[in-house]
């Protein structure tokens, strides 16, 4: 999609934000989120229309084009209204309260977002979608447009009114849950529960639309029974093998609109890949399933393809519409094929093996007879290989999606940890490179004046702050940089962060608001413990520091990490499909494989060292810390007081800096990192 060549009739046109500037040519008078906008409204005595979308939401261009493309529609909102539209992944916090305060109103929300309100900022109307004509019981968009209009002039006291109950309401749905720790019973009662929704014939948890459950899955594999392991390994599979995978490029969808997780909604986001990158990473260190390195390889490579920016970091994600073979746009234009295409690409008898490979069907899996596709067993690899080239090679001949190709930070520093695991766990030095580079762009663009800045795009940092996740995935990411790359810098940033975290989000009750107490203040400060489709601020910032606390050793960011867990350990026990990082970490406090720190000393680049450190993340415990350097290298605690053995390259296996005794052979590291109990025999650090 096209951002920016055309001439915009209004003031989007600044905007760092693609999903913006894909309105700045609308007639609408559209406003940025801010006090511009609010100013006009008391000014004017109107009430604001809020639009919230994303650049991947198709629907959000459906309304853009029906109605926000409209003339005599948009002269309904000039006229009676101040509109301001906001990019939801700029501005979580903004789409956070708001949505709330949907789903308050009307059972459900989505995006894109219409909300109606005060010049203050108050809500009192509120919808996702409305058609430009009546439709299924909804009214028109005009319609709503001109009957809140004339409530607003004829009937404002009642309005206002309204506004303020429901403020009320909003803030009285906000209990406390009480705080506690999550004990070995627990974390069985939470593992039951999940079986109680697991899918035992399609994988997966609940019903239609399934979306993948990564941090869930990260949860079960550091559980690591039987049972875990199952739900684990066969949804980490279906999803492979299914439609929401692109077999030909790599890269995950959103989510499957079926059970079966056949037909995705066809966007690809960043922060999804990030974490699945960790979790199949993951599941392959407990299992050597094939499958799990494939998927690793390729998602990568996807990642180098097609989101990596100018800057060295990644876009935020892909669109679901491309223009079709009419040169309309359609959902899915790009990934779907048919029979007929298969053999016009590949050749009769090839085409006819894809097919049935693929399960490309004349009826079709998806629509209008075209079928995602789907690797459901393992093909002949050496003829899968020719054909998966040659089919993404007749791909490229299509219209693409588009990019929203700004940076957001907590999504790059989901991205960075992953990259970084899957370098060692993979023997891949070049995606090292590749999490270095995003840490840098990342902390050089966003870092503005002591503060995080949420987004960027083109070399340019957005106004909107960063959020609690932002902290908390930026902490874990370049506290993984520290202990990958044994330099000091990256650790001193992560102290930076972590301080602003301590500092700015606490909540005064052990855990953490998502915004920062100098931030623009809403009708109500968010603050939702809960994992969505991506980890809440709240998990983000305990595995942050949890992970900052290994590395360093300071017994203050690891005592305020394990109060922040206390915080949700009644949501893991009731809820764990929504607390699945915090049941991760839960499994990582009390369970039988903790975190250790391992330090490997030794000549930088030598073969000995860099099998033990290849070994060391390989067979670590989910959550451990690995760092190797030369010994007692400054600014780098784990380095301090561990000399050669022998000469040789040497390991240390601790936790909370008492190690066992070192080791030079890859075995015997194996057979220390393979040990569930504390060390027998053990040196504490000097």
């Amino acid at each position: 999609m096209d951002y920016g060549k055309s001439t915009p009739v209004n003031r989007l046109a600044t905007a760092t934000s693609p999903y913006l500037l894909q309105h700045k040519d609308n007639p609408v008078d559209w406003y940025e989120w801010g006090e511009e906008a609010f100013g006009r409204a008391r000014e004017l005595d109107r009430p604001i229309f809020l639009s919230v979308g994303y650049a991947a939401c198709h629907w959000c261009h459906v309304m853009a084009h029906e109605s926000f493309e409209d003339p005599a529609t948009a002269e309904l909102i000039n006229s009676s209204f101040v509109a301001i539209k906001v990019d939801r992944e700029e501005r979580p916090d903004v789409d956070a309260v708001y949505m709330q305060a949907t789903q308050a109103l009307t059972g459900q929300g989505g995006w894109p977002m219409s909300v109606f309100l005060t010049p203050d900022g108050r809500p009192f109307y509120a919808g996702t979608y409305f058609p430009p004509t009546p439709h299924h019981g909804l009214p028109s968009f005009p319609q709503l447009l001109s009957a809140i209009a004339e409530a607003w002039t004829q009937r404002n006291r009642e309005v206002l009114d309204s506004a303020d109950n429901i403020v009320e309401q909003l803030a009285a749905m906000r209990p406390e849950l009480p705080a506690g720790s999550v004990s070995a019973d627990d974390l069985a009662v939470a593992r039951n529960e999940l079986k109680r929704s697991f899918d035992p014939v399609r994988a997966g948890f609940g019903r239609a639309p399934k979306f993948p459950p990564s941090m869930v899955l990260e949860g079960l594999l550091r559980l690591g029974d039987p049972d875990s392991m199952t739900m684990a390994g066969q949804t980490l599979e279906a999803m492979a093998r299914g439609g929401i995978y692109d077999q030909l490029a790599g890269g995950f969808a959103r989510y499957s609109v079926d059970a079966l997780w056949v037909v995705p909604h066809f966007e690809k986001m960043l922060y999804d890949n990030a974490l699945l990158l960790g979790v199949y990473t993951h599941w392959w260190r407990l299992t050597q399933q094939p499958l799990a390195a494939r998927v690793v390889t390729e998602t990568v490579e996807w990642l180098v393809s097609e989101m990596l920016t100018e800057e060295g970091a990644f876009a935020a994600s892909l669109d679901a519409d491309s223009l079709d073979p009419t040169g309309h746009l359609h959902e899915g234009a790009f990934y779907a094929w048919n029979p007929e295409q298969l053999v016009a690409a590949l050749g009769e008898e090839d085409g006819a093996w894809a097919a049935q490979t693929l399960q490309v069907t004349p009826a079709g899996t998806f629509e209008h007879g075209l079928s995602t596709l789907q690797l459901l067993a393992d093909p002949d690899l050496e003829r899968w290989a020719d054909v998966r080239r040659r089919l993404a090679t007749a791909r490229e001949e299509r219209s693409r999606p588009g990019r929203d190709d700004k940076i957001v930070a907590a999504w790059n520093g989901w991205l960075i940890d992953s990259l970084v695991q899957a370098s060692f766990v993979f023997n891949r030095p070049d995606w090292l490179q590749l999490a270095e580079r995003a840490g840098t762009a990342v902390w050089d663009l966003h870092w503005v004046a002591g503060r995080l800045r949420r987004t960027s795009r083109a070399g340019r940092a957005s106004d909107a702050p960063g959020i609690l996740e932002d902290y908390g995935a930026l902490t874990q990411a370049f506290t993984r940089l520290a202990s990958a790359t044994a330099e000091p810098i990256w650790v001193d940033r992560a102290h930076l962060l972590a301080e602003v975290m301590l500092d700015q989000f606490d909540d005064g009750a052990g855990g953490f608001f998502d915004t920062a107490a100098d931030s623009e203040q809403l009708f109500t400060r968010p603050k939702d413990a809960t994992d969505n489709a991506t980890p809440s601020g709240l998990s983000s910032a305990v595995h942050g520091l949890s992970l900052l606390a290994e590395f360093t050793g300071d017994h203050a960011y690891a005592a305020r990490a394990e109060q922040a867990a206390s915080t949700g350990a009644e949501l893991v026990r009731q809820a764990p499909r929504f607390a699945g990082w915090l049941l991760a970490d839960a499994a990582s406090r009390v369970g039988a494989r903790r975190p250790v720190e391992v330090a490997v000393v030794g000549e930088p680049g030598s073969v000995e060292l860099e099998a033990l450190v290849r070994a060391a993340y390989r067979e670590a415990p989910a959550g451990s810390v690995v760092v190797a350097g030369t010994p007692d290298k400054p600014g780098i605690p784990l380095l301090a007081d561990r000399p050669l053995r022998d000469g040789r390259a040497t390991a240390y296996v601790c936790r909370g800096f008492v190690c066992r005794l070192p080791v030079t052979a890859v075995d015997d590291l194996r057979g220390q990192l393979g040990r569930a109990t504390e060390p027998e025999e053990s040196q504490p650090a000097r």
